[in-house]
């Protein structure tokens, strides 16, 4: 086997920013990736759609550098990773468990919270500074993760099923609010969703997976102006091929 760490090179940003060259990945005996090439530009958002079982968080650990390939070679900027669950810390505040990304990076408290704090209000999250996740929506706490997230200073966000636990309208409000927050704040986006017209209304590529072990089975170019509505015959039109491409009937 040809077993190739993570990389970044200085003139990553300037070109793609993530780049998996026939990647393959598996547990004992149990094959997650089989063979998968995807490259992600700078400030572009790939959403990535297949099957549960089908290696897309184990994907998203290996641009984050948190696994290495069995086989094949991952070149990616540094990265921070958004999991399923929001993970905040249930004594801290809003503002703290924001703050936490800083504090990871050496920042002394009042200086993480300083920096943060302005933060809160873009993010509609002003008046909740001292309020703990236990007292926050399930969507204010996902507000509170991503910006964790953001404040981590890397400019790949690795997205893993972010809005999966919150209710449908909810879920709708938090794909606006991302889209708008990514309008604002340009970074590169890997976005795991079992949603496709999330997908569709997030991303500007959807690459869909077939079933474990996961391999690209189209690459879906989504070339709509934002904000993108669900009626919109063109995103129903992207959406389908998405579903076909997974093999759903329409």
């Amino acid at each position: 086997m040809i077993e190739a760490p993570v990389k970044e090179p200085r003139d990553l940003l300037e070109r793609d920013t993530v780049t998996l060259e026939v990647v393959s990945r598996k547990y004992g005996e149990l094959a997650a990736l089989a063979g998968v090439s995807l490259r992600v530009r700078a400030q572009e958002t790939v959403a990535v759609v297949g099957p549960s079982g089908c290696g897309k968080t184990t994907l998203l650990e290996l641009i984050c550098g948190l696994q290495r390939p069995d086989c094949g070679c991952v070149t990616a900027a540094p990265a921070a990773l958004m999991p399923q669950r929001d993970l905040l810390l249930p004594w801290l505040g809003a503002l703290d468990n924001a703050a936490l990304a800083l504090r990871a990076r050496g920042v002394s408290r009042e200086q993480a919270r300083a920096t943060a704090q302005p933060w809160l209000a873009r993010f509609g999250l002003d008046g909740f500074e001292h309020t703990r996740p236990a007292a926050l929506s399930g969507g204010m706490r996902q507000r509170v993760s991503f910006l964790r997230t953001l404040l981590a200073g890397k400019p790949v966000l690795a997205l893993d099923e972010p809005f999966a636990a919150l209710d449908a309208i909810t879920r709708a409000e938090m794909q606006s609010w991302l889209a708008h927050v990514l309008e604002r704040e340009p970074r590169t986006v890997v976005l795991v969703t079992h949603d496709v017209e999330e997908a569709v209304i997030l991303a500007d590529r959807v690459v869909v997976f077939s079933p474990r072990p996961g391999r690209v089975l189209a690459d879906i170019a989504v070339p709509l102006p934002r904000p993108r509505r669900r009626v919109d015959p063109a995103v129903v039109e992207l959406r389908e091929r998405a579903l076909h491409a997974l093999g759903v009937p329409s």
